[in-house]
């Protein structure tokens, strides 16, 4: 998480956890109508990024759905996000690439931006929850249907977000050798989305 302050509309904790839970709800509305609205084409841009920013911080902090404008440190981790005046060139990059190998899997295309989302980390706050949201949204897309499940791929991540922050780094160490590899968060992915439908699996036998 960044250690850069930020201005907040909280007053408390309990606050904050209240508009932290309705905005993943917002945010899971918005996933949704974006999946539909996909039917008749996609494209990945940094204006539908800084929405799906603007969702999940709205009414907790001021920056909602603008980029940084200050450089900001990550703790717990060796990678140091971009300055801030690159991020416009790291954000379009990321989406051309998607949309360059838009048919490539579902996961890879999941992975890679869960990955270079929080690699760029192009907000003051709410990066993790964005490329969470982010990553859940463009692996719908490419199935062509929303997923069904309760236990989603982004619940999973919170509930233990060790496995996570490893596949972070090993995304990370594969970049600075110059290369992209994000099998790891692959991996991580498929076995979550193989749990997300296991759970609708064991619902539909009473279970």
């Amino acid at each position: 998480m960044s250690t850069q302050p930020i201005y907040q509309l909280f007053d408390t904790r309990e606050q904050k956890a209240i508009l932290e839970s309705r905005n993943s709800l917002l945010l899971f509305s918005a996933i949704e109508k974006l999946v539909i609205q996909s039917k008749a084409g996609f494209t990945l841009t940094p204006q539908l990024i800084c929405e799906l920013h603007r969702v999940v911080i709205q009414d907790i902090y001021t920056c909602a759905g603008q980029f940084r404008d200050v450089d900001v440190r990550i703790t717990n981790t060796e990678h140091q996000p971009p300055p801030w005046q690159n991020i416009g060139i790291y954000i379009d990059e990321m989406c051309k690439y998607v949309n360059d190998n838009f048919g490539k899997s579902g996961l890879h295309l999941a992975a890679y931006l869960m990955w270079r989302q929080n690699w760029i980390h192009p907000f003051k706050g709410g990066n993790g929850r964005v490329s969470r949201g982010l990553s859940y949204l463009i692996l719908n897309v490419r199935l062509g249907f929303l997923l069904p499940g309760l236990n989603t791929i982004p619940e999973q991540i919170v509930k233990n977000r060790i496995p996570y922050y490893n596949a972070l780094k090993a995304a990370d160490q594969a970049e600075r050798a110059g290369t992209i590899d994000v099998s790891q968060m692959e991996n991580l992915l498929s076995d979550m989305l193989a749990a997300q439908l296991l759970f609708v699996h064991e619902k539909a036998c009473g279970n």
